[in-house]
């Protein structure tokens, strides 16, 4: 029996394209991969499953609500953070899925990083995995055993969102060619590939 798929579409937002409040570097190239990818799942009757980072504006992660300087590192209600710039605040441009998306073949949308006191790079959990999204159930109801996932960025939100579907059972691939990172070091992208692929993703 084929197993059951969705495409899973991370955080393709304007504050992730260039221009935006944290810009990844060519990450708006990967809407012309995710476009047909959508189409192709939606003409198969397949969800199609776009994620959103959905922050209020006091939330804690973002540098100048913690009186930090961007791209540093620090702790968040016991848990390791990344200082980054105000992003994806509820509502905002920022916030809203990239215009170029073809958001007709979006069957659903998943909020994240609502909380302020935790941040939420996975789409199934925060990042002290404390409370869960309503992706997994969402899922489940539906059937679906396999991801087809790619998105921004590689080795945050891709790369968690990946790993905790694999801890959850989901089969998953992940279109590399879909995918950009934030690379606050050198060499980060293609280190959460090969953390993804340690842990059972097939990347192609």
């Amino acid at each position: 029996m084929t197993p059951q798929q969705a495409l899973l579409l991370i955080d393709l937002q304007n504050d992730f394209c260039p221009g935006g409040a944290l810009a990844v570097h060519q990450g708006d190239e990967v809407i012309a991969i995710a476009n047909p990818y959508a189409a192709e799942f939606y003409q198969r009757g397949q969800p199609v499953i776009a994620t959103l980072d959905w922050h209020p504006a006091d939330h804690g992660s973002f540098a100048s609500n913690a009186g930090q300087t961007a791209g540093t590192q620090g702790e968040l209600d016991g848990l390791a953070q990344v200082w980054w710039p105000d992003h994806c605040i509820q509502h905002s441009t920022g916030a809203e899925l990239h215009p170029a998306l073809a958001q007709r073949w979006i069957s659903d949308r998943i909020y994240k990083g609502q909380d302020v006191k935790v941040d939420s790079y996975s789409a199934f959990f925060d990042n002290g995995h404390r409370n869960q999204t309503a992706l997994d159930q969402l899922l489940k109801n539906r059937g679906i055993t396999a991801l087809t996932v790619m998105g921004l960025a590689t080795d945050y939100c891709v790369k968690y969102s990946v790993l905790d579907a694999l801890a959850l059972g989901y089969a998953v691939t992940v279109i590399s060619a879909g995918c950009r990172g934030v690379n606050l070091k050198n060499g980060d992208s293609e280190q959460a590939l090969a953390d993804m692929a340690a842990k059972g993703a097939v990347i192609l």
